[in-house]
């Protein structure tokens, strides 16, 4: 009985957690997907220009901001551990290497995206939507980045429901801006797929604008005096950083660049295909926000625990959250199924297209339980801290199974471009089952290692 009142106790604390990483997921979501479908409304090209620079951007922009994540389990087990005084300095180290990486980007992007483009063969007009939405959207890095650290401390103290508040603020911003700048209303310019880069980059300002009042302003985050006491630049402390990110974002990278590899792949195809595929990932990248969600919030409930040695309360949260994402990945696969026409149609008016797409979401139908999987266990893995073998598991998983299985099965069978998501599904099977051994070896360690300190 008193098991089964912890676990409801467990339960409770998790999703409170939970449901507002899950809003503002999909409220971050939600941004790309105004820019897709909104983009598809205007032309096909459209539609596929921002498809070939967003494949260019998501695996960039979420390696890299996995780096950052590490502030999450870092100021999760300094809370756990009751070592507060440490935080601000963690969290402005965070947001000088924040600084570091944005520059970084800009300075690659100047010299390699053209290249990138010109070697892609790829329609004029597509090329020419997908280069000016990227640089369109570079404006708003160094706000996105800054954000991402800011919401990895206001998270990792527990307060999701802050950051879900700050990011359904500026849903209607990007809608709004949107609007104006693809459609050219009210005296604004029609831009097509270029203005979506617009509109995302006014709406990063946004949203860090509003993250520091907040910081500044609202307690207890104030308390921390985040962006009142100068900390000079640590090196140590970016290792520290550096140490647990590199590892998250190359798995991060690893995961999401095999997507983005498939879709530059997809460029020997027709447009019609090309946008198609674009229209079945996004939305499986939708639905992909619920053990993602998951996940983050298993990686700051496990780090509070962990961080307060109670090893067995970790453990027992990973068990809720991995069979909560297998739930839902049932309901997800069911939606996909019995909904694929309306699905479909939520991203284009193209016959040609609308048919091809619900053939594609067919396939993510099977991304859903290996996601269900892996997706809880990653976060479970970095709440203890444990990143290294994670990244290798995705490199060989998606790099050295999923593309060479999708590549072979898409170049010498009749499927055509549907092989490559097979590929995909071979990788995300194989990343699922290393995980899974992985983490109970990293549990049955802690526990050794509780019993002889105990």
């Amino acid at each position: 009985m008193k098991i089964n009142v912890l676990n409801k106790k467990k339960i409770i604390y998790l999703s409170s957690i939970l449901f507002p990483i899950l809003i503002t997921q999909l409220g971050l979501f939600s941004m790309n997907f105004f820019d897709t479908t909104m983009s598809g409304k205007v032309h096909p090209n459209d539609l596929a220009g921002v498809a070939i620079g967003s494949s260019l951007w998501v695996p960039v922009y979420t390696g890299l901001s996995g780096i950052l994540l590490s502030v999450t389990p870092i100021v999760a087990q300094l809370v756990g551990a009751k070592k507060t005084k440490d935080v601000p300095f963690m969290v402005v180290q965070g947001l000088y290497v924040s600084i570091f990486i944005s520059v970084l980007i800009l300075i690659l992007g100047f010299f390699v995206l053209d290249p990138i483009l010109l070697n892609m063969g790829l329609e004029n007009e597509v090329r020419y939507i997908a280069k000016w939405y990227l640089i369109s959207l570079s404006l708003g890095i160094f706000p996105l980045f800054l954000y991402a650290v800011l919401r990895c401390f206001i998270d990792a103290l527990g307060f999701t429901r802050v950051t879900m508040i700050i990011t359904l603020t500026s849903l209607p911003i990007n809608f709004v801006f949107n609007y104006l700048f693809i459609f050219g209303k009210f005296g604004f310019p029609a831009l097509g797929g270029i203005g979506a880069g617009i509109a995302s980059a006014i709406t990063y300002w946004c949203i860090t604008a509003i993250a520091i009042f907040i910081v500044n302003k609202r307690s207890p985050f104030k308390e921390y005096y985040i962006f009142k006491t100068f900390f000079p630049i640590s090196f140590k402390a970016w290792g520290e950083i550096l140490k647990i990110g590199v590892p998250i974002g190359l798995s991060i990278f690893f995961e999401t660049s095999i997507f983005a590899a498939v879709t530059l792949l997809m460029s020997q195809y027709h447009t019609v295909t090309i946008a198609s595929h674009q229209a079945a990932i996004n939305f499986a990248s939708f639905l992909y926000m619920l053990p993602l969600s998951i996940s983050l919030a298993l990686t700051i409930v496990i780090g509070q625990e962990v961080g307060a040695k109670r090893i067995r309360d970790a453990r027992q949260y990973s068990y809720i959250g991995i069979g909560l994402a297998l739930v839902l990945s049932i309901i997800s696969a069911a939606l996909i199924y019995f909904f694929r026409p309306e699905v479909a149609s939520l991203y284009t008016s193209d016959n040609a297209v609308l048919k091809l797409t619900q053939d594609f979401l067919i396939y993510a139908i099977f991304f859903q339980l290996s996601d269900a999987i892996a997706a809880p266990i990653q976060g479970i893995l970095r709440g203890y801290k444990d990143v290294n073998v994670t990244f290798i598991m995705a490199l060989i998983s998606y790099w050295v199974i999923g593309l060479p299985v999708g590549y072979l099965v898409a170049t010498y069978t009749p499927l055509d471009a549907f092989g490559y998501w097979i590929g995909l599904i071979s990788g995300l099977a194989a990343g699922a089952i290393g995980l899974s051994f992985r983490l109970y070896k990293i549990q049955r360690k802690y526990e050794v290692l509780n019993a002889e300190n105990n």
